[in-house]
């Protein structure tokens, strides 16, 4: 090698030794600035080279990444380097960090000599890319192939039996650690804690916390996620104490670990600007995100701000803090900052884009990132087809539903469970029905969201029997009944009649929440039972519970029912002295019903003036039904023209003046009223009856 070349490869060697710390350069370039200068390569040049792509961002796009590393490759094939041991291993090892594991796992297959290093590297591999049986199936292939697995051998390996399912596998691991010795190396103890913690046994990550004689930042921050990961709170922190008082110093790591702990977070950005580590880019993307999570997009957008290099997590947790308020403005604005810094959405954040896209005026935005996934691909992805089902279904538009559904090459359980809560929400229950069975005949199992939607189907379509048949199948497979099931099911029971039933079940659970309080005090008042469903009202205020607006429609309701206007009056000054809620329109609505039917005309029309917000056809609609009732045509006829004006198509105007006009004997205006309707596209007759055919 001539001494220029020697000089040429001692600086680009230096470069490339650079961006192993730095993450500016792209690794790659600075190779072809190499071979523009007329420089050969030597091994050391590639297993720099090497270094650099594995610790640099050029692992962290892997879109870009992949077709590099195989130049990298091509380069390696053709000067036969590849044939070094150590520069195959290092390659591997760069794949497999890539998830590119058919590549790693061909390189490892052509290896002649395999080592302890490359077995790692694979191990890891897998491991890291949520192959977790397929790590663990490698390392027992290489103890039978007659390898001594090392302490980073489980280091690799263990946190991919970090679930339940392999629990069993993670003792064996840690069984095998302390008879080999490795259990005593620190990184070995610290795998394992945080293993025993993923599955649930914090009795196990404590003991093993607990013997370690010297504890590093590795180990407290370890433990500390070990607690917030299982809800404990409270000792995440009292552990961040007992670690500040032996002067252990916290890192970035430790800073996150809190905020994953749902310890103030307020408190951690204080402590971190404190500590000097608020200018950590990985603690600034999880304050981004934390504060976004919170609601509070303006500091989250601040914090943003001060990223020295943008990224996608960060700007991801905006684009969700924004779509969550439905504020889709700021999430077009973060889209084309996005766009500008050549980054492209991930799943999660089209997922919440999708999510966010709930009112109709921003339907179009919704079909432009519908467009953008077509583009980018990423409409292949489960979730973003289940956001897409989700968004469609908001809008009833079911043919758009059915055409995503059927263009799925696969289809999870998830999948079915979106098209046919959507359908069951778009009025659809029948279509939803042939949908489960069409489940059902793939064989797949309905969860406890599939069968909450299946009853809701059961309730629009008064499906008595096929909803007990349902409710067969919750106690066979010990679905637990709390919550939005038990919920669904006392709704089901009492739409389709069977309050006794209902009754039922809500005595069966033990701390029904306020939902199912709800539906319980709302099904007794539209069946008639005002006592019941007053009594309902007053037990869950006894049990501590605070009524929400959902509660008092209920009570409304019943005092509708029960003619009872005094008790009406009541429960609407308490909803909103004693509990500040605002009343919505459909608590106008029922409170104007209520004094129609008592035949209080003059406080209907002065509470309707008082109203907050501009009276709807359904407030008009019940004082023109409480004049039904007293024979007020006039005030009738006064109230028929203003909602002609709000809705000249209601079929229930023209219906409700017929009869107004039929109970005084004006035929001839019950005639033209008719005529109306005709001219308007209705005939009065659009209702339907369903009865349930039983064998």
């Amino acid at each position: 090698m001539s001494l220029g070349n020697s000089f040429g490869l001692c600086f680009f060697h230096s470069l490339l030794s650079q961006l192993q710390t730095k993450t500016g350069k792209s690794s790659l370039l600075v190779f072809r600035q190499l071979l523009q200068s007329n420089l050969k390569p030597s091994d050391l040049t590639f297993s720099l080279l090497i270094k650099a792509s594995t610790s640099s961002s050029f692992a962290s796009n892997s879109l870009k990444s992949k077709p590099e590393a195989n130049q990298i490759h091509t380069h390696l094939f053709k000067s036969g380097i590849i044939q070094l041991a150590y520069i195959r291993t290092g390659f591997l090892n760069l794949y497999a960090n890539l998830g590119c594991l058919e590549n790693a796992r061909f390189l490892f297959e052509e290896m002649p000599d395999r080592d302890v290093v490359a077995w790692n590297a694979l191990i890891s591999g897998y491991s890291k890319n949520g192959y977790d049986f397929s790590a663990f199936n490698l390392f027992i292939e290489m103890v039978r192939e007659g390898f001594r697995p090392q302490a980073t051998t489980l280091v690799g390996l263990v946190p991919s039996c970090g679930r339940l399912e392999l629990v069993f596998q993670g003792k064996s691991i840690h069984g095998f650690g302390v008879k080999a010795g490795l259990d005593r190396d620190s990184k070995v103890k610290n795998a394992l804690t945080s293993m025993y913690a993923k599955c649930g046994d914090l009795e196990g990550a404590e003991i093993l916390f607990e013997e370690m004689v010297e504890k590093s930042v590795v180990s407290w921050n370890t433990m500390i996620g070990a607690y917030g990961q299982n809800g404990l709170f409270g000792k995440a922190m009292v552990l961040f104490k007992k670690m500040r008082a032996q002067a252990v110093e916290a890192n970035s790591v430790t800073v996150m670990s809190l905020l994953s702990a749902n310890i103030d977070h307020e408190i951690i950005h204080c402590f971190a600007i404190k500590a000097g580590i608020v200018n950590n880019a990985s603690v600034v993307t999880s304050l981004v995100c934390v504060y976004a999570k919170c609601g509070d997009s303006e500091s989250a957008e601040l914090l943003h701000r001060s990223l020295s290099q943008e990224n996608l997590v960060s700007l991801t947790a905006l684009i969700s803090s924004y779509a969550e308020t439905g504020d889709m403005d700021k999430v077009v604005v973060c889209f084309a900052q996005s766009r500008q810094l050549n980054m492209e959405l991930d799943a999660v954040a089209m997922v919440s884009i999708l999510h966010g896209v709930k009112n109709p005026a921003y339907i179009a935005i919704g079909l432009a990132f519908h467009g953008y996934g077509i583009k980018t691909g990423l409409c292949i992805h489960c979730l973003v087809a289940n956001g897409l089902i989700s968004m469609y279904s908001r809008f009833n538009d079911i043919e758009a539903v059915f055409s995503l559904f059927y263009e799925m090459q696969e289809k999870p359980l998830i999948s079915w469970n979106s098209i046919i809560s959507g359908c069951v929400q778009a009025g659809r229950a029948g279509d939803a029905m042939e949908l489960f069975f069409q489940m059902k005949m793939y064989g797949y199992v309905p969860d406890a969201i599939t069968i909450a939607s299946m009853l809701s189907g059961c309730s629009q379509l008064g499906y008595l029997q096929y909803g007990k048949k349902l409710h067969c199948f919750i106690l066979r497979n010990n679905i637990e009944m709390e919550d939005f099931i038990g919920t669904a099911l006392i709704d089901m029971y009492i739409k389709c009649g069977s309050i006794e039933l209902a009754e039922r079940i809500f005595r069966g659970i033990k701390e029904p929440c306020l939902a199912t309080w709800n539906t319980m005090i709302t099904g007794y008042g539209i069946s008639g039972f005002e006592n019941k469903a007053l009594s309902h009202y007053a037990e869950l205020r006894k049990r501590g519970l605070k009524p929400d607006k959902i509660t008092f429609l209920g009570v409304l309701a019943a005092c509708i029912h029960g003619g009872n206007v005094d008790k009406g009056r009541r429960y609407f000054h308490i909803m909103m002295e004693e509990f500040g809620i605002s009343p919505s329109l459909q608590h106008c609505a029922s409170m104007v019903t209520l004094l129609s039917r008592g035949g209080y005309f003059e406080e209907a029309l002065l509470f309707i003036r008082n109203m907050e917000c501009d009276p709807d056809s359904a407030v008009w609609g019940a004082l023109l039904d409480g004049c039904c009732i007293h024979q007020e045509v006039k005030l009738g006829e006064y109230l028929a023209k203003k909602l002609y004006l709000l809705d000249h198509t209601n079929g229930g105007l023209y219906v409700s003046m017929s009869n107004l006009y039929a109970s005084e004997g004006m035929w001839d205006d019950v005639a033209r009223v008719r005529q109306i309707m005709k001219d308007t596209g209705g005939d009065g007759s659009s209702g339907a009856s369903l009865i349930e055919l039983t064998s």
